[in-house]
C-alpha cells in the first residue's frame, strides 16, 4: 500500500493558461489550436498564421487571437475561405440604366452607351455602327465599326491569345488583310492572321491594371477589280486591378 497519493494540480490550482493535463507528480500545459506554449511552459501565445505563410490568403490575411481570416478587395467576394472571386455586378440588377450597357470586368463594372455610334455613323444592330454609302462623308471612312467589350486579369501570362476577329461576310475573289489600326502605341499587342478570314489578337506584354485599352482592329478587303472596303472592330479591353 502506497503512503503517497498524487495531487491533481489541474483540479486544485488551475496552473495552466488554457489546457492542463495531470501526470504523476506533476502536470503539463498545452494550448488550444491557434496558440503555442510560451517559454514559461504555462502561458499561451497567439500563432500569427499570416506571418507564417504569404500564400495562406489570396489577397489579405488578418491575424486574430487563435485564428486568422482572409479579406478580398472591393468588387470581389470570399470563396472557400481563402480565395477571391469577381462579383458580376451586371447580373445583380440594372446597374447602368436603360440607355447604357453594363460590362463586367475583374473587380468592377463600367457602363457604356447602348448607342455608341457617332456621326456620320448610324446604329443598325446591337453595337454595330454603319456609315451609309449615300453619305459623302463616308467615302474615306470604314464602312462599319463594331464595338466589343472584354476584360482580362492584371499581369496575365504572355504571350496569350485574347480575342479573335473574323470576317462576317465572305466574297469570292477577294483578299482580306487584318491590322491593328490604333491603340497599340506601346507594342502591347500583336495581330496574327489565322486564316484568310480571321485573325487572333495576342497579348505580348504583361499589363498591370486597372487600366482601359481601346484597340481598333481593321479588316481591309480588296477584290480583283481593285475595289477596297474596310471595317473596324473597336475592342474596349479593361485590365482588372488584381491578378485574380
Amino acid at each position: 500500500m502506497s503512503l503517497f497519493s498524487d495531487i491533481n494540480e489541474c483540479e486544485t490550482s488551475s496552473p495552466c493558461a488554457q489546457l492542463c493535463y495531470n501526470v504523476v507528480g506533476s502536470f503539463l500545459c498545452q494550448c488550444n489550436q491557434g496558440f503555442e506554449l510560451s517559454p514559461d511552459r504555462i502561458n499561451c501565445d497567439d500563432v500569427d498564421e499570416c506571418r507564417a505563410s504569404n500564400f495562406i490568403c489570396q489577397y489579405e490575411c488578418v491575424n486574430e487571437p487563435g485564428r486568422f481570416s482572409c479579406l478580398c478587395p472591393d468588387g470581389y467576394q470570399l470563396v472557400r475561405g481563402r480565395n477571391c472571386q469577381d462579383i458580376n455586378e451586371c447580373e445583380l440588377g440594372n446597374a447602368c440604366g436603360e440607355d447604357n450597357i453594363c460590362s463586367n470586368y475583374h473587380g468592377g463594372y463600367r457602363c457604356y452607351p447602348r448607342n455608341p455610334c457617332q456621326e456620320p455613323y448610324v446604329l443598325t444592330s446591337e453595337n454595330r455602327c454603319v456609315c451609309p454609302v449615300s453619305n459623302p462623308l463616308c467615302r474615306d471612312l470604314p464602312y462599319s465599326i463594331v464595338h466589343k467589350y472584354m476584360s482580362i486579369r492584371s499581369e496575365r501570362t504572355v504571350p496569350s491569345d485574347i480575342f479573335q476577329i473574323q470576317a462576317t461576310q465572305i466574297f469570292p475573289n477577294t483578299i482580306n488583310t487584318f491590322r491593328i489600326k490604333s491603340g497599340n502605341e506601346n507594342g502591347d499587342f500583336f495581330l496574327r492572321q489565322t486564316s484568310p478570314v480571321s485573325a487572333m489578337l495576342v497579348l505580348v506584354k504583361p499589363l498591370k491594371g486597372p487600366r482601359e485599352h481601346i484597340i481598333d482592329l481593321e479588316l481591309l478587303t480588296v477584290n480583283s477589280m481593285n475595289y477596297r472596303s474596310s471595317s473596324v472592330l473597336r475592342l474596349t479591353l479593361i485590365v482588372g486591378p488584381h491578378p485574380f
